[in-house]
This record gives C-alpha cells, sequence and structure tokens, in this order.
C-alpha cells in the first residue's frame, strides 16, 4: 500500500495518492490532471477511484477532466447531488482498492454532503482518515460557507451537525489512526490550521480545541462561528462550478491561454475584449517598470486566492506577463479557481512592449529607514494605510495607521481621496504592492510603497500600538 500526500502551497491544498496492487485512488484532485496520471503510470498502476470529500469552493477540482482520460469512477459522500455522473456513496459503504478498503463515514457540517473516507488496509486495521475539510490539524471546517447559496442554512446549523460527526464518526476511532485533511495554514477553509499536515488521530485530541472531549454543543457551536471573516468572493463560485460541472479541459484551457502575442497585438486584445492585464512577475520588477493600467498579482506568492478575491467576475479575459518558461503555470494556477479565461500573454515581455513604442510606469517606493526619518518629522500629516488582515492590525501596528485591507479593497475604494497622497504597506511587502497597481489602475497616482512593509517597519523606532478604533478604517 502507498499514500501520498501531494501538496499545493499556494491554496495550501492537499490531494492525495493511493495505491494497493496496481490500483489508483486519488482524493480531491486539483484542476491539471497529468501529474496524477503520469504518477499512476510510473507506478504502473490503474486509477479505479476519484473520492471527492465535498464540493469545493476554494478551487475547482479536477475530478471530471481525470475521470474522462482514465474511466475512474467519481465518488460523493450522501446527499450529494452532482450535475454530471458519479456514484454518490451510501454512508458506511466500502470501496475495494487492490488489497486495501476505503470506507464512506458522512460527515456534514463544513457542508452537508462533506464525507470523510477511512483507510482499511491490508491486514483490516484502521489506518488513516482523509478529512477534507471536516477536520483539520488544529481546527475544523468553517460552517458558513454553504449560507452564500442557502441562506436558510445557517452556520449554527451546520456548526450543530459538525459537533455529531467529530463525536459520532471520527472521535471513536483509534488513537492512532493518521488524519490526512484536505487543506493546511493559509487556508480561508478554517481559522486556526496549523502549518503541519497530517497528524495521529490521538494528539488532535489532545491538542485541537474543537475535540475537547467534555465540550458541550453549544460551547462548539460558539467556538467555530466567533471571529469567522468574509469568504473570499470566488468561494460561491467555485462551488457551482464544482456541482455542475460542464468545465472545459485542462488541455484546452492551457492551449488558449499559452498563446503568445506581440505588444501590438496585446494592446489590440486589451482594448477590444476589455480584459484585465495581470503582472505576475516579482514586486521588485514590477516596481521598477510596468505596463500602465497593469495589475500586479505576483506568481510566486498567494497567487490564485488573491486573484480569486480581487477580480470578481469569473469571465473575465485575462492578459498576463510572465517571467519566461512560466506562462504554463499562470494559465493552470489561473484555472485552479475558475478563471479559465486567459486569452494570451506578451511576448518578450517589457523588453518588447518598449521596443514597439509603449510607455511604462514605476511604482514610487520608500525604505522603512528613510520612512522612519519622514514620520518622526512629521506624522501629523502622512496618510499611512496599512493592508494587512484586521486581525494583523489588531495585534499590532504603527500609531496613525488607517487599517485598508487589500481583501475589501473593492469594496471600500470610495472612502479614499485622489488628492490625497497614500504611503502603503502589509506584512512583507506583497499585497501593498498589489494593492498600489489596484489604486493607480483606478486613477490615484500620489501612492508611495513601503518597501519591506511591517517586517522591516517594526525594526525601526516608530511607535507600535494594539488596536485602537478610530483607525480602523473598516
Amino acid at each position: 500500500m502507498k499514500v501520498e500526500q501531494i501538496y499545493t502551497g499556494c491554496l495550501a491544498e492537499a490531494a492525495y495518492y493511493i495505491e494497493s496492487n496496481g490500483e489508483a485512488a486519488i482524493i480531491d484532485p486539483l484542476r491539471e490532471t497529468r501529474p496524477y496520471i503520469e504518477k499512476a503510470e510510473r507506478n504502473k498502476a490503474k486509477i479505479k477511484y476519484i473520492f471527492e470529500t465535498h464540493f469545493h469552493a476554494d478551487f475547482v477540482s479536477g475530478h471530471i477532466d481525470l475521470s474522462k482520460k482514465t474511466g475512474a469512477t467519481i465518488v460523493f459522500g450522501p446527499t450529494a447531488a452532482p450535475g454530471y455522473i458519479a456514484h454518490v456513496a451510501e454512508d458506511g459503504e466500502v470501496f475495494q482498492l487492490g488489497d486495501v478498503k476505503i470506507k464512506v463515514l458522512h460527515t456534514p457540517g463544513h457542508t452537508m454532503e462533506s464525507t470523510t473516507y477511512l483507510l482499511i488496509n491490508e491486514k483490516g486495521r484502521e489506518y488513516a482518515i482523509f478529512s477534507g475539510d471536516t477536520l483539520f490539524i488544529g481546527d475544523v471546517g468553517r460552517p458558513d460557507l454553504v449560507q452564500k447559496l442557502k441562506a436558510e442554512v445557517t452556520p449554527q446549523i451546520l456548526a450543530g451537525y459538525l459537533y455529531d460527526s467529530l463525536r459520532n464518526k471520527i472521535m471513536p476511532l483509534p488513537d492512532d489512526v493518521i488524519v490526512y485533511p484536505g487543506h493546511g495554514a493559509g487556508s480561508a477553509c478554517g481559522k486556526n490550521m496549523s502549518k503541519e499536515t497530517v497528524d495521529t488521530l490521538g494528539h488532535q485530541k489532545q491538542v485541537n480545541y474543537a475535540l475537547r472531549e467534555d465540550m458541550t454543543q453549544e460551547e462548539f457551536i460558539k467556538a467555530v462561528t466567533d471571529g469567522l471573516v468574509e469568504p473570499p468572493q470566488y468561494f460561491p463560485f467555485n462551488v457551482l462550478l464544482n456541482l455542475k460541472g460542464g468545465l472545459e479541459s485542462i488541455d484546452e484551457i492551457i492551449a488558449k491561454g499559452k498563446r503568445p502575442l506581440t505588444a501590438r497585438e496585446f494592446q489590440t486584445v486589451w482594448e477590444s475584449l476589455e480584459a484585465i492585464v495581470i503582472d505576475t512577475r516579482s514586486k521588485e520588477a514590477f516596481a521598477a517598470e510596468h505596463i500602465p493600467g497593469s495589475i500586479y498579482i505576483g506568481i510566486d506568492d498567494n497567487f490564485a486566492p488573491w486573484v480569486g478575491t480581487l477580480v470578481t467576475n469569473l469571465k473575465q479575459p485575462i492578459l498576463f506577463i510572465a517571467d519566461p518558461g512560466r506562462e504554463e503555470e499562470v494559465v493552470i494556477r489561473l484555472s485552479r479557481v475558475g478563471y479559465d479565461n486567459t486569452v494570451g500573454y506578451l511576448e518578450g515581455g517589457l523588453r518588447a512592449w518598449k521596443e514597439a513604442g509603449f510607455g511604462i510606469d514605476i511604482l514610487k517606493e520608500i525604505s522603512a529607514e528613510d520612512f522612519d526619518v519622514l514620520y518622526e518629522m512629521d506624522n501629523q500629516h502622512i496618510n499611512l494605510l496599512d493592508a494587512r488582515r484586521k486581525s494583523e492590525f489588531d495585534s499590532e501596528h504603527l500609531v496613525g495607521a488607517v487599517n485598508f485591507p487589500l481583501d475589501f479593497i473593492n469594496q471600500h475604494m470610495a472612502q479614499l481621496d485622489r488628492n490625497k497622497k497614500y504611503y502603503i504597506h502589509c506584512a512583507g511587502g506583497y499585497r501593498s504592492v498589489i494593492m498600489c497597481s489596484i489604486l493607480k489602475s483606478r486613477g490615484f497616482d500620489k501612492l508611495v510603497n513601503i518597501k519591506g512593509g511591517y517586517k522591516m517597519l517594526s525594526q525601526t523606532g516608530l511607535q507600535k500600538t494594539k488596536y485602537v478604533a478610530p483607525t480602523t478604517m473598516l
């Protein structure tokens, strides 16, 4: 028997490859099918099943495409009603995979169809659970996402189901059962996930707040619903894509998105399709020179989740700029969160753009040390925006800073004044450059990015404080 976790850091998502005696199963695959098919071929195994723990909100699954290419059966848990051919399992149903078995444990709570898959090894021992978004390491799945699609299914109702699922289906399992969750730290599907992505159930019973043995249902519901922040806007759209199906093959999306365009073709497509241009290079490269009106979202950070948070239309035509050799990676990572309308990239990058006679822009920046001097001289007249999330701001921030989280820039941009000069920072510089690029594309031209963000600012002599209500915009 072989069990392999395939972890994707950008989405903090874990898919799984299980193999026994020439047969393989994939749990919660991402959009691109090639890695799973190639892995099975290398091991001379046939993919027999594709198990889905639920209809995912934070990414578009590759289960339909993978099934078409391999003939594998798609399996959902009880109550699921997919808009395509799949096997909807019964609670307790067992699937034979080579010499091992996979048992269905219906564990509603994150969603109503949420299901945990119990792996029983060749000796008949309960070996591991693949818990999806039901149980994470250090946390449990948030119970508020279904309400975005069905208002009557409140977080409190789902939290009650989750309490029962954990105590009736998961906690009675042996302590040495391995827990393989669907996500790790950084995912918006939970509140306080650990950076670890595997643990034993026994250890989780000791350290996971939600598995406290003497916890009442009322205490549990309060604990898992308190402090939930608004989920990214693309989540309900991804649920519907996973539920209804009918998507283009990833191969077609890659072929369309990898189309090289000359600078003049790029400009024509940009204007004719009313596309947006996403610059995926490093933040330093963008600051040094970029195409006026382009948006920076760098590929080397949480690229796909930030696209999903900030680009409100999944069908939006997208052009992009990338470092050579990374074009396919950009297209795939966009498709993982449902952005399938990538229409090409700028061949030759900024060099080709300038050679064609088109103009460029720069992003003004200041070091933390120079801002320290400026702040000490005249902090009463400095407009300082902190682009971090409210929880980060509440923990510690600079005196006089205004919290303006990047997550909600589209909703709250009207609160800013185009005639004012703004200094902007985040934790390390990634989000602040994104924010500056969006504001610049909307006509704000008096912006200065603070390089290195709060990490560098905190090393200066600037005065810091805990949360003070009047300084918070949101």
